[in-house]
């Protein structure tokens, strides 16, 4: 093995280009340049250019993994100190997130054949806007190509956490519980991302967001699907 493969050295060069990448995008102030993006790019070209093969990577990362799972525990704390909010906007919140996520379901099919895809492919990008645990579960459940969802969550992903603020002012939707909502359930963790950034307030309706577009999407997905095919 060699050096720049080591795990301790990997973590390190993980760190580093994720700060590397929060300062690239603090100084430039560039929406199309967001650290996970950057981060991304980066670890690839470090990988490519010192033929580090991903298990090692992998191994470099698993200290990260492993903190990443109580890190989501934490979002939480927004959404319980939102929770009498919450609670008063119970009607909206649950009409809106039933549309969208069949409206999310929907868009990823109808885009698909738009392009002239397969049918396989139009069902692998059903479930874009869901948190990609779920949405490979939607996928493997329509027999579709898991491959394929994973690409389309990221890029939905993307998109929202680039461009989803800017387009939803532009559409002239300022509250901020319908601005997290709306980017938990289209662009689920970077969506969380961008909206924490704005605030624990918006934060918190978008891990609502990412919570109910998921548990609807899979309770959906399995009859909507079908139906569009039929």
């Amino acid at each position: 093995m060699n050096f720049f493969a080591q795990p301790l050295w990997i973590l390190f060069v993980i760190i580093a280009v994720y700060q590397f990448s929060l300062w690239l995008r603090k100084t430039t102030g560039s929406v199309w340049l967001p650290p996970i993006l950057t981060c991304t790019v980066l670890l690839i070209v470090y990988l490519k250019a010192f033929q580090v093969d991903y298990p090692y990577f992998q191994k470099g990362a698993e200290v990260i993994d492993f903190w990443l799972k109580p890190a989501v525990v934490v979002l939480a704390v927004p959404l319980y100190q939102q929770r009498q909010k919450i609670i008063q906007l119970w009607l909206p919140i649950t009409a809106s997130q039933i549309l969208g996520s069949m409206v999310g379901l929907v868009s990823g099919v109808w885009l698909a054949r738009l392009f002239g895809a397969a049918d396989v492919v139009a069902v692998s990008l059903a479930a874009k806007s869901v948190t990609n645990p779920i949405a490979l579960e939607i996928t493997h459940s329509l027999n579709g190509i898991p491959a394929i969802t994973a690409v389309g969550v990221i890029f939905a992903g993307l998109t929202g956490q680039i461009l989803g603020f800017k387009i939803l002012e532009l559409l002239g939707i300022k509250s901020m519980s319908a601005q997290g909502l709306a980017l938990g359930s289209a662009s689920h963790a970077l969506g969380i991302n961008a909206a924490w950034q704005r605030g624990p307030e918006y934060a918190a309706y978008a891990t609502l967001g990412l919570i109910l577009n998921g548990i609807l999407s899979a309770i959906i997905a399995p009859y909507l699907i079908p139906w569009l095919f039929a």
